[in-house]
């Protein structure tokens, strides 16, 4: 599918991150379109990157190979129906959803068709060229897997998920997961400040702090976490005391908790739209 278009529907923060890494691996700008409503936002999109830009979702759809939906989940029943009554042929186009809480059946109930889709998850970091997309295939080819892949992983990583409901977990492992870590960090900033660190300060050392805990995650790849963890928590010492009072505070459950409240909250969102 080298040759073919692909078209954004909806070009808001994540699908310009999704532009971006995609022009940086080598994607030829005329090959992405992107639409929006807002002219100065795809002024940018064509500055920035030279992709081809489109106010009319209707001819940008007609003339792309791939359609990726990216706008709010709420706004994707509206956004399907004006497909439907201009009357387009869907058949042979590959549709992405980046929207949660919308299945597989009720996108294509939307679309009044049984198109190629795939739903894709993926996370802020993504912004950064550091993200997770979680990928789930309905009815897609090999080619139109590696395609997809090739998109998804230029803003991170992309993974293929064998069961649409891994979806709602992914939610919860990587796509809210970044306000877990955002919490926990909060948490050490105030606590700096009580202790009398300026904010500057604060947010300076746990910031950094963060940064070098992920750098050694990432760079000792043949060591688990709990080990790493372990290695810098001697017994008996300033961190095993900190650790051991987290522990006996019930913090892993509660994560386990907090994940377990974010898939429900997933499974509720398919019920009601």
């Amino acid at each position: 599918m080298a040759n073919k278009t692909i078209a954004f529907i909806g070009t808001g923060n994540m699908s310009y991150a999704i532009i971006g890494g995609m022009i940086k691996n080598g994607f030829a700008p005329q090959s992405i379109i992107a639409t929006n409503r807002n002219p100065e936002k795809l002024a940018k999109a064509h500055a920035d990157f030279g992709v081809r830009t489109e106010q009319d979702n209707l001819k940008a759809v007609e003339e792309a190979d791939v359609v990726v939906l990216s706008v709010k989940p709420q706004m994707m029943a509206e956004l399907c129906q004006t497909f439907v009554d201009a009357g387009l042929d869907l058949s042979n186009k590959l549709f992405v959803s980046v929207a949660a809480g919308i299945t597989v059946k009720r996108l294509r109930e939307m679309l009044a068709e049984d198109v190629k889709l795939v739903r894709c998850m993926p996370n802020t970091p993504s912004l950064l060229g550091r993200g997770v997309s979680g990928l789930f295939a309905a009815d897609i080819i090999d080619e139109e897997k590696t395609y997809i892949e090739q998109v998804f992983s230029s803003t991170g990583i992309a993974i293929w998920l064998e069961q649409e409901s891994q979806i709602n977990d992914v939610i919860a492992v990587t796509g809210s997961s970044p306000a877990y870590f955002f919490l926990f960090m909060e948490a050490i900033e105030e606590k700096a400040i009580a202790l009398g660190f300026s904010p500057e300060q604060a947010r300076a050392l746990v910031q950094q702090t963060a940064l070098g805990a992920a750098e050694m995650a990432l760079s000792q790849q043949d060591i688990s976490i709990a080990q790493l963890r372990a290695n810098v928590t001697s017994k008996g010492g300033t961190t095993h005391a900190a650790v051991e009072h987290l522990k006996a505070n019930q913090l892993p459950q509660t994560v386990a908790d907090a994940m377990d409240a974010c898939i429900a909250r997933a499974e509720e969102m398919e019920q009601q739209i």
